[in-house]
């Protein structure tokens, strides 16, 4: 594919209204051709409002007509992995194979969600059938069924352009739920996001679907993504990036005449409990295996397990000393933008501020926008006593804290604010100290591990991938993972309806076949 650099808006290729710019390869600092578009007011204005005009044709679409749509966006992403995955390496200085598999497995979610959206559990068809003989009251027909919000504006991500981007989890579950969607690209990989964004523009004309389904907007600054938040035609808004990003647009939506809900995945930690059994017969494992994780993606995971606590005793050196050598083995390697390393920097300086000391360092680096591998020590009093330790760094860091005891580690773990996971090792003669720390932890994160590590998180119905502020601005839903379509989604109730008015899924004969609860039974006839 030839980039062009226009925006995606509908069926149409934009040029620019509000200049351009090149992408960087942060690797060389070399700019890439070609020009990307930078548009407006007015392109966000045309964008939403095509979603506005698709949103009532595609939300009443066949659960068996989208389900084949999402398909065929898999179809097309597969089609263009290998450029899509040079091209990111080139806008990300990450190898191009890890793109690969990450194109890969963005098009399995999408054959995932198509069988979400085939199997319809996700409306909740509920029927509560008349009762005209109730007594002492007759009771009136009731079905309900969840619908499709509207359009919806989502910002990609900077740190899985693929994923978490333009294809990402985000918008295949906008698109399974009914909801058109409005992609503000970001400005770190622009051809990738034209890439991926031409295949789901190709799968709309493909599908026939009316061409608002998909449009991909690109600006400079805020401007272009206060406008999405603003516009009054959009019902929600998906954000992935720094708490004070997605603290900026939840307060802006709160703030419109119509208040509109924000699914922001902002910052965690994931913090690592290690008990004191576990650690005895496997601290140098855990150690090793954690430094290791912790340098997926030079560190830039939001899943990243960044502070491993662990009480002070049998088996604590051990795993002091093999993460310790697990990190100074790891080469310096590009992080994604110039901006992302500098935030890595500060922050980095905000942990020896606090008092943190550095106990292993990977080798120096070499390019400008190296992310250097980096362990660091503090006592749990030090981290009770110093929140800034408790704050995320984004980046190949991890920070090791020596516990006195199990209280100091309950302690510790109740100082924690909101994360997306949380983790502990442990060994059966832990189990009764795991049993306390348990309910520490659902106060504080959606997804809890045992025995392995908080990255890589599996795509499945089970998963949550969200947690209490400032893990997420909403703890009830999560970003990844099937019910992740729970986001796009209302009730609406429909009574006393003549059969052939009602929605196909509530209709008498349930000739789809779905799972519906009948006057609170669970049955599929």
């Amino acid at each position: 594919m030839t980039l062009t650099g226009e925006l995606l808006i509908g069926a149409a290729a934009v040029p620019a209204s509000a200049g351009t710019m090149r992408a960087l390869n942060p690797a060389t600092g070399e700019l890439i051709e070609p020009e990307f578009a930078f548009g407006g007011h007015a392109e966000v204005d045309r964008a939403v409002r095509l979603a506005d005009e698709a949103f009532d044709s595609y939300s009443h679409t066949g659960l068996a007509e989208r389900a084949a749509f999402l398909d065929l966006v898999a179809d097309k992403l597969e089609a263009v992995k290998g450029e899509l995955a040079a091209r990111t390496s080139l806008e990300t200085g990450l190898p191009a194979a890890q793109f690969e598999g990450e194109t890969i497995r963005t098009a399995a979610v999408f054959r995932k969600f198509a069988t979400v959206v085939r199997q319809g559990r996700f409306l909740q068809a509920t029927i509560d059938p008349a009762q005209p003989d109730r007594q002492p009251e007759p009771r009136v027909d009731h079905r309900m069924q969840k619908v499709a919000l509207g359009p919806v504006a989502i910002f990609g991500a900077s740190n899985f352009p693929i994923s978490y981007s333009v294809a990402g989890g985000d918008t295949v579950s906008a698109l399974a739920a009914g909801c058109p969607v409005v992609l503000k690209a970001h400005n770190a990989h622009p051809g990738a996001s034209e890439i991926a964004g031409r295949a789901i523009q190709r799968a709309v004309a493909e599908a026939g679907l009316h061409e608002g389904v998909f449009s991909l907007v690109r600006g400079p600054g805020n401007e272009i993504g206060e406008a999405l938040v603003d516009h009054s035609l959009v019902r929600a808004v998906t954000f992935t990036g720094s708490e004070a990003g997605g603290m900026a647009l939840l307060r802006r939506a709160q703030q419109r005449p119509d208040p509109i809900p924000v699914f922001t995945e902002m910052t965690s930690v994931n913090p690592t409990f290690v008990l004191p059994a576990a650690a005895a017969a496997r601290g140098a494992e855990i150690g090793a295996g954690l430094a290791q994780r912790a340098q997926y993606n030079v560190g830039q995971a939001c899943l990243k397990p960044a502070v491993l606590l662990g009480v002070d005793g049998p088996g604590f050196e051990e795993m002091r000393e093999a993460a310790r050598a697990e990190v100074e083995k790891v080469a310096a390697r590009t992080m994604l933008t110039p901006g992302i390393h500098d935030a890595y920097t500060r922050n980095v300086q905000r942990l020896e501020d606090s008092g943190a000391t550095r106990i292993g360092a990977g080798p120096d680096p070499i390019r400008a926008w190296d992310g250097q591998s980096l362990l660091y020590e503090v006592s749990g009093e030090q981290l009770l006593a110093d929140p800034a330790l408790r704050e995320e760094v984004f980046g190949p860091a991890v920070l090791l804290v020596r516990l006195t005891g199990l209280e100091q580690l309950f302690e510790a773990a109740r100082a924690f604010r909101g994360q997306l996971s949380a983790t502990m090792h442990t060994d059966r003669p832990d189990h009764a100290a795991a049993a306390r720390l348990l309910p520490i932890l659902e106060r504080r994160t959606g997804r809890i591990v045992v025995n392995t590590f908080s990255i890589p998180q599996e795509v499945s119905y089970a998963s949550v991938h969200g947690g209490p502020f400032p893990a997420t601005s909403d703890s009830r839903f999560t970003s990844v993972g099937m019910s992740a379509i729970e986001r796009f989604l209302r009730p609406v109730t429909y009574q006393g309806f003549p059969d052939e008015l009602l929605p196909s899924p509530l209709r008498e004969a349930n000739t789809l076949h779905l799972w519906r609860l009948v006057d609170g039974e669970l049955t599929r006839d």
